[in-house]
C-alpha cells in the first residue's frame, strides 16, 4: 500500500483567492495521490486550474489524471449562470493527461467543457483507478447526475454533489432523477462501513465527518421509504 497523499481544497480560499464567484459556490477540490511516487489526480479540477497546479507542484507532486465526479461546470469547467468557469480544457493545455468518468457522463462532460472523446476514459460501476500504489473505487452514485461517482479510498470516501454533511445533490436539473437519488442513499452509500470519513463537493455545512456520523444527523438519510421521498423531493 501506498503512501497516501490527500488535500481538500476549498475554491475561493485554498485556490482562486479572490474569485468571488468561487467563493459563493463553495466548491471542494481533492488530490489523490502516492507521496512514494509523487503521482496524483484532480477530482473535479475547476475555478483556477493554475493555482491547483502550482499546489501540486509545490508539494513536489505530478498530476498523473482527473476524476469527474458529474459533469457540471462548478466540477469539470464550462458556462454556468453567465459565468465561464475554468475546468478540464486548461489542464489538459497544461498537463495533459487522461480524465477518468462514468461512461454514462462522459456525453455530457463533453458537451459542457468541449472535450475530444480520446481525453476521456469511460468506466463502468466499482472499477478502480490506481494512483502509484494507491487504489481509488468508483461506486456509481446516479440521481444527480446519471453518472455521478463517488470515489472510496482507504478510510475516505470522496462524494461529489451525491451527499453533503447536512443534504445532498439537486434532483430538479436536467439528467438528474429522484428516485435513482433515494436508491444511491440507501442502498449504496448506506452499505459502507460507517468508520469511513466523507468528504463532500461542497463546503455547505462542513468539511468532513464520519459516515456513520451523517447518517445520524442527515435528514436525507432517514427518509422512510421511496414513496415519501418522491413526495418530499417533488417527484
Amino acid at each position: 500500500m501506498g503512501d497516501l497523499y490527500f488535500r481538500q481544497l476549498l475554491a475561493g480560499r485554498d485556490f482562486g483567492v479572490g474569485d468571488q464567484t468561487a467563493a459563493m459556490m463553495q466548491n471542494y477540490v481533492y488530490l489523490i495521490g502516492d507521496r512514494d511516487t509523487r503521482e496524483c489526480v484532480i477530482v473535479d479540477p475547476a475555478w483556477n486550474v493554475r493555482d491547483l497546479l502550482r499546489v501540486v507542484a509545490d508539494d513536489d507532486m505530478r498530476v498523473v489524471g482527473a476524476l469527474a465526479t458529474h459533469y457540471h461546470p462548478d466540477h469539470v469547467g464550462g458556462s454556468m449562470m453567465g459565468f465561464n468557469i475554468d475546468g478540464l480544457p486548461t489542464l489538459l493545455a497544461l498537463n495533459p493527461c487522461k480524465v477518468h468518468a462514468h461512461k454514462l457522463e462522459v456525453p455530457y462532460i463533453r458537451k459542457v467543457t468541449g472535450l475530444d472523446e480520446s481525453d476521456l476514459t469511460k468506466h463502468e460501476a466499482n472499477d478502480v483507478v490506481r494512483v502509484g500504489d494507491i487504489e481509488i473505487e468508483l461506486l456509481h452514485t446516479p440521481g444527480h447526475t446519471p453518472g455521478s461517482l463517488c470515489f472510496r479510498l482507504q478510510d475516505s470516501l470522496v462524494a461529489g454533489d451525491t451527499l453533503f454533511l447536512q443534504g445532498c445533490g439537486r434532483v430538479d436539473l436536467p439528467g438528474s432523477d429522484p428516485e435513482q437519488m433515494y436508491y444511491s442513499l440507501t442502498q449504496r452509500l448506506a452499505k459502507l462501513p460507517g468508520d469511513l470519513t466523507l468528504f463532500p463537493g461542497h463546503a455547505y455545512s462542513g468539511a468532513h465527518a464520519p459516515l456513520e456520523e451523517v447518517r445520524k444527523t442527515n435528514p436525507y438519510l432517514s427518509v422512510p421509504n421511496l414513496e415519501t421521498w418522491l413526495r418530499a423531493m417533488g417527484g
